[in-house]
């Protein structure tokens, strides 16, 4: 499978995982995810991945500036969503 196929398929995988039982995580995950491409790197696309395997309830109070995540990593993340949800940049 070729690169692009293979990010398609990635893609197409995470955008579905953003569906959630809030339509509010879904809207800021959902444009989030959009904004994902080939030149995300893996890692990046990883700790989305792990960011949304997170129950609703934590998941909104990260995103809402509720609560931080403790892992640096998802930490940085969740506030490039949130630049992203403010019409700022993705990264």
């Amino acid at each position: 499978m070729r690169r692009a196929e293979a990010a398609g398929a990635e893609g197409r995988r995470l955008l579905w995982r953003c569906r959630r039982g809030m339509r509010e995580l879904e809207v800021l995950l959902e444009r989030y995810a959009q904004g994902l491409t080939l030149e995300a790197s893996a890692p990046e696309r990883e700790a989305f991945a792990r960011l949304l395997d997170l129950p609703d309830p934590q998941l909104a109070a990260y995103l809402l500036g509720q609560d931080v995540p403790g892992d640096p990593e998802l930490a940085g993340l969740v506030r490039r969503i949130g630049r992203a949800s403010a019409g700022g940049e993705r990264r």
